[in-house]
């Protein structure tokens, strides 16, 4: 595919070009079938969410031509009050432990939200993306860190490929289970 660009969202319509491709691949406008066999996103960002978090640190895209194809969103502990949703998993980070220190000791990056359009998946897209998000970030944090619902298979087995590792399972009030996985580069 060599059309394809893979770099950091620079201006306003990589930010909403991000928002399209998050809005279409939510669980609640996918059917049960393609949640199942396809992955999901589960945050929904405002726009404003999207540019404060890229304003810290660039988010990494892939582009077909001038069109979003893919993202990984960038998170740091500076944004951790600013969504409510995720403001339980800073939480869980303060009280898990990593390699026997608290995750909050580490200077580290959250892995805000991945996804791939679905007509670009299963040609090695999100590997080369977060290739560039850890030539981006390796020499800045220590690992990068995320949580995926654990019935988001495809999720889990496509972070594992990449070189994530389940460190901790819990299950959120809302009778959800989740994975906190860590990349350490």
């Amino acid at each position: 595919m060599p059309s394809l660009r893979f770099t950091v969202a620079k201006d306003d319509a990589d930010i909403i070009s991000i928002k399209e491709l998050q809005k279409k691949n939510l669980q609640r406008n996918l059917s049960p079938e393609e949640t199942a066999r396809q992955g999901f996103v589960t945050v929904e960002h405002s726009l404003d969410d999207l540019r404060k978090l890229n304003a810290i640190e660039k988010h990494i895209i892939c582009k077909d031509g001038d069109e979003v194809i893919a993202y990984l969103l960038a998170m740091t502990v500076e944004s951790k009050e600013d969504i409510p949703v995720l403001i339980p998993m800073f939480r869980t980070f303060e009280d898990l432990q990593y390699k026997d220190k608290l995750i909050s000791t580490y200077n580290y990056i959250v892995v805000g939200q991945v996804c791939v359009d679905k007509d670009y998946r299963g040609k090695g897209i999100l590997d080369q993306c977060y290739n560039t998000y850890k030539n981006s970030y390796c020499t800045k944090y220590d690992f990068a860190v995320t949580e995926i619902a654990t019935r988001n298979i495809r999720s889990i087995r496509a972070h594992c490929r990449v070189g994530f590792t389940v460190i901790h399972t819990y299950v959120s009030p809302d009778g959800e289970e989740w994975a906190i996985v860590v990349w350490d580069w």
